[in-house]
């Protein structure tokens, strides 16, 4: 029996997919074998004794100590595009309420109560206050060209925007997915310099901190709408607002709000509400559990942010998952414990991710706890289990 925590309200259409007869989820148990969350913040939280794995359903893992997990032989997961459509949608409204005064207007207008018959000649008279600019035929700038990114760029380009991209790393299936109608940009530079409206859908990390600083401002046109519906620590709130005194950056609409960012001239906060759908909250959870029950039942890695995807098809009679640091001969010398032990590999593969790397190995019979011990005493060894075969 799996035994599963849950550490925020789960969808049920992604808690049902459990089978009740192999999994117990939020039961009174000596061991988690995995947990499942969302914003919950696990930095000080105690590791539970046998965790084996932590799913979180969303795209950032900010909250969960991934570096802390990864030594201790934690597989981390997140749910990247479950819930791109939600944020995209967002995205594209902010492109509408950057260009036109709509949020101030409607606020004005509601300061009308009490006028009576009055309000229809006030609202003509008051409404050139609230004018702004149509989006078809400007130029929107997408910086990470990820699930949402691509999604925002495809749509863009329907509502009658170019679109120029910007993603160095991007993978195979979301250039898949992109439109060819997507102009690539060389450089950051060269798609600040052209744009209209920036959107930004890259990670937050120690390279990506500030990334929309001074020197990237300098080189923007000016009257730039910026839209953030990534990470708040993407741009240097101090320059942002130099910024927008100096009318360089004509609306910053972002979904992560703090303190100096409220009441502020030119920006739009809004109260993380990317994912806040239904419908994102349950492919969410639909995604952390399938991922979840395949690694705790046959090893299977997808969607891991701190180890390598890895799957294949069980073949053998028991199943060995070697999680270890990426050093040379960790194979070999796994392969020769194995062969010393007369254990004949049915199939197995081996993947790296950075510093560290995991393993499939299908065996042909059984696997004894002393092979276990003769594999977890290989220097660079992390962790290992035994899965036993259908």
């Amino acid at each position: 029996m799996f035994n599963i925590k849950t550490l925020n309200k789960i969808s049920k259409k992604g808690l049902n997919l459990f089978d009740y007869s192999k999994y117990c989820v939020d039961c009174e148990a000596p061991r988690t074998d995995a947990i499942i969350l969302r914003s919950y913040k696990m930095h000080d939280m105690e590791i539970p004794e046998g965790l084996l794995g932590v799913a979180r359903a969303g795209a950032g893992t900010n909250n969960i100590p991934v570096d802390d997990y990864t030594k201790k032989g934690i597989v981390v997961f997140n749910t990247p595009g479950a819930n791109a459509n939600s944020v995209k949608e967002l995205v594209l409204m902010s492109l509408f309420i950057s260009s036109r005064k709509i949020i101030r207007g409607i606020a004005w207008t509601d300061e009308l109560i009490g006028k009576g018959d009055e309000v229809p000649k006030l609202v003509e008279k008051g409404k050139s206050n609230f004018t702004g600019s149509e989006i078809k035929g400007k130029t929107l700038g997408v910086i990470g060209l990820g699930a949402i990114g691509v999604m925002v760029a495809n749509d863009a380009l329907s509502l009658g925007m170019n679109v120029i991209g910007f993603d160095p790393y991007i993978s195979i299936d979301a250039a898949w997915g992109l439109s060819s109608q997507v102009q690539k940009a060389d450089s950051i530079e060269a798609l600040l310099a052209k744009c209209d409206y920036i959107t930004l859908h890259m990670p937050l990390n120690d390279s990506t901190k500030n990334f929309i600083n001074e020197e990237k401002i300098a080189m923007m046109k000016k009257g730039v709408k910026l839209l953030n519906f990534a990470r708040g620590g993407l741009v240097d709130n101090s320059a942002l607002k130099r910024a927008i005194d100096e009318e360089i950056i004509d609306r910053y609409v972002t979904d992560f709000p703090s303190e100096e960012l409220l009441g502020a001239k030119n920006i739009v906060p809004i109260p993380h509400l990317g994912a806040s759908t239904p419908e994102a909250e349950e492919n969410c959870a639909i995604m952390a559990v399938n991922q979840i029950t395949d690694f705790l039942e046959t090893g299977n890695i997808k969607n891991s942010v701190n180890y390598p995807d890895c799957a294949m098809e069980m073949n053998g009679e028991t199943r060995i998952t070697i999680g270890n640091r990426n050093v040379p001969n960790m194979v070999g010398q796994i392969s020769h414990v194995l062969a010393e032990n007369e254990l004949n590999i049915a199939n197995m593969i081996n993947r790296n991710k950075g510093d560290y790397a995991y393993n499939l190995i299908d065996i042909d019979g059984p696997v004894t706890e002393n092979v276990i011990k003769e594999i977890e005493a290989i220097d660079g060894v992390i962790f290992t289990r035994i899965i036993e075969g259908k």
